[in-house]
């Protein structure tokens, strides 16, 4: 009788899953179609690091108890199974196996149990003395690992019983078991085994069952969508941004679900709600609006709440003027401030054990604010209108942009005749202070005697800031013009000092069909020191050195050790490390368009770097990017008495060509 009603109970369960999961996931179904199926192998391979052999999860000292449990999870699915088989048919079971096998499975099964028990006791104790964020103390937590722990309970209080009524022998492959078994064994309840047994075996069933279709209503959606959320990662760094088609009638970015992704809607179901992603931003660690975990949260509280209405109206105006994903503090939206807070630095993506990617959302977002509703913070109006009518962002007379080297003997750049642009971006031409960068820069592309030309007044904006504020009409009418200068002039190959320079160029431009090898300078600089090109007349003498790792050159082109080995060879010293460094390098506060707007919450991003930086008692800060020297250069003048100075790595190369203090001031 007690196999029937469990088989009647165990089909409605595993119905009531599917269907649960069947109208969940089903909602993915109202995202804008994107292709995620290419290179299966490679998709496979990371799916094995990443999810199962939890790559990401452990690199932090906390994350390996998430792996235990996880790992335990795994090899306690098959305990599992075998539980719920032979509710239905008692006969069938592992105890059919070879011994030796049976035993090692009994072993890991205890073992893979006790562990669990204790890792998910560790983490109750972690969520309530030491949680990951603020709010991490929910009432699912608590249930969740209350749940967990009462299965692995349930499991050697069945095995207990099952040994001291000799159905189970007692043996060195059940140690955890034995001892409770010994345990039952000195209580009342060995008066009652049978009793007993069956009370840990309907505790575990109806625990399991109900864990099972709690799974779907709550945070822990991720169990069942993580695997396949990284299997389907972007393959290449999310380093650009989907370019829109501008026709008439078009809409542009996204305020409502539907004008995502499906896997856009997919990650939003397999946060794992870590608070990885928050500690990381810049924004939120400094007291901004941003929250990246807040952000995905929001999505999946917005396809819950509207997902329904939209597979019945799909595109119907109505449905979209009741549905928003910003807006004011409320369920299911992001305000407005917390997405002009992102600096696109990227930490958030990296830092995410399930590759979720929440910076190509908060783009389509911020592009829907610009491009639909033209709601943008003032400060912003001159910046695109520089950008549209003079091409930089201080609305300089293009005629300007080459006075940074009248005193110099540049070439303009001939297909043929010279190899390499040097594009020397805004910054470098318009900035007092990055204008020295250029100066060192030329000089030491001299010395190696480097094939080099530059495009003087005819130079424009690549356009970075614009894009990633989601100004992406601007940005692709000056991506097109860019672009037509380059194949007319039969650029393919180009020199950058600036990162976001370099990675516009180098990925954002490849969507408007234009190969080029684009090096950044650091990676020339190191080039020539390897082929000897460039040989250091002396060292460059700074004192002890800190080095910053730019967002746009690291987390998102992977160009972390160049730099390092240029300022090696022009120092004769490694240089010193910040506490954050390389892939979670923290960063400036200028990225993402950032550079300019001020900020109006929280402490400035750039202080809290500084501080860093200082931490390490330098008497000189190295960057790589001409935002990063501005931000540095004043963070550092808001620190009372402090000297440090603040060197680009080409003036540091340069210092250790010549003898002479250099470089000189320019105006």
């Amino acid at each position: 009788m007690e196999h029937t009603l469990f088989f009647v109970i165990l089909s409605l369960s595993f119905s009531a899953f599917a269907f649960s999961c069947y109208r969940r996931l089903a909602l993915v179904a109202v995202g804008r179609n994107e292709y995620r199926f290419d290179r299966p192998l490679d998709r496979l391979r990371e799916m094995l690091v990443y999810a199962i052999g939890q790559k990401r999860v452990v690199s932090r000292p906390f994350g390996l108890n998430h792996g235990i449990i996880f790992w335990a999870f795994l090899v306690l699915a098959l305990a599992n199974l075998e539980f719920l088989v032979s509710g239905i048919f008692p006969t069938v079971s592992f105890a059919l196996l070879p011994p030796p096998l049976h035993g090692a499975l009994l072993l890991l099964f205890d073992v893979c149990s006790m562990a669990t028990l204790v890792a998910v006791t560790i983490a109750a104790v972690r969520r309530t003395v030491n949680p990951p964020f603020e709010g991490a103390r929910t009432f699912e937590a608590y249930l969740i690992l209350t749940m967990i722990a009462t299965l692995m309970l349930a499991y050697f209080g069945l095995n207990g019983v099952r040994i001291a009524q000799g159905i189970v022998p007692a043996t060195n492959t059940t140690p955890v078991s034995d001892l409770v078994a010994r345990l039952i064994m000195a209580t009342p309840a060995a008066g009652a085994l049978e009793q007993a047994g069956s009370v840990f075996w309907w505790l575990h069933a109806v625990v399991l069952l109900g864990f099972m279709n709690f799974l779907p209503y709550s945070k822990h959606m991720h169990i069942l969508t993580a695997i396949p959320n990284i299997f389907l990662r972007s393959m290449e760094k999310c380093n650009t941004q989907e370019r829109e088609e501008f026709l008439e009638g078009n809409s542009f970015g996204a305020a409502t679900v539907e004008r995502l992704t499906w896997k856009d809607l997919l990650d939003s179901f397999s946060c794992t709600e870590c608070g990885r992603c928050q500690q990381s931003c810049p924004a939120s660690s400094t007291g901004k609006a941003l929250n990246p975990r807040s952000v995905i949260h929001a999505i999946k509280e917005n396809l819950l709440q509207n997902g329904a209405v939209i597979e019945k109206l799909s595109g119907d105006s109505e449905a979209e003027r009741c549905i928003s994903l910003i807006g004011k503090a409320k369920a299911g939206s992001t305000k407005e401030a917390a997405l002009w807070s992102c600096t696109s630095c990227g930490a958030c993506m990296e830092a995410c054990p399930v590759f979720i990617e929440h910076l190509p959302k908060i783009v389509k977002m911020r592009r829907h604010l610009v491009q639909m509703e033209a709601s943008f913070p003032e400060e912003l109006l001159s910046l695109f209108e520089n950008m549209e009518q003079r091409s930089n962002p201080w609305g300089m007379a293009p005629s300007e942009r080459s006075k940074w080297s009248s005193q110099l003997d540049l070439r303009p750049f001939v297909a043929g005749e010279t190899e390499y642009l040097l594009f020397i971006g805004c910054s470098g031409a318009f900035d007092a202070r990055n204008k020295q960068v250029s100066v060192a820069l030329t000089r030491v592309l001299d010395a190696a005697g480097v094939s080099y030309g530059v495009l003087g007044k005819e130079e424009k904006c690549c356009g970075d800031s614009v894009r990633r504020l989601g100004n992406e009409y601007l940005f692709d009418q000056m991506a097109k013009e860019t672009v037509r200068q380059f194949i007319a002039k039969g650029v393919t190959k180009v020199i950058t000092q600036c990162p976001h320079c370099f990675t516009t160029l180098k990925n954002d431009y490849r969507q408007y069909g234009l190969e080029l090898e684009v090096l950044h300078h650091s990676e020339l600089i190191e080039r020539l020191f390897q082929e000897e090109k460039l040989i250091p007349e002396g060292k460059a003498e700074l004192g002890r050195v800190v080095f910053h790792d730019s967002c746009y050159l690291g987390r998102h082109n992977d160009v972390y050790q160049a730099p390092r080995d240029v300022l090696r060879t022009a120092t004769g010293h490694e240089v010193l490390e910040m506490g954050r460094n390389r892939a979670n390098a923290f960063c400036c506060g200028a990225g993402g368009g950032r550079m300019w707007l001020e900020e109006h919450e929280g402490t400035p991003i750039n202080r809290n770097r500084v501080q860093e930086a200082l931490a390490q008692q330098p008497e000189t800060i190295c960057v790589s990017c001409p935002f990063c020297m501005t931000m540095f250069e004043d963070g550092i003048k808001e620190v009372a008495g402090n000297t440090t100075q603040v060197k680009d790595i080409a003036e540091v190369v340069a210092l250790s060509l010549q003898p002479v203090p250099f470089p000189p001031s320019i105006s």
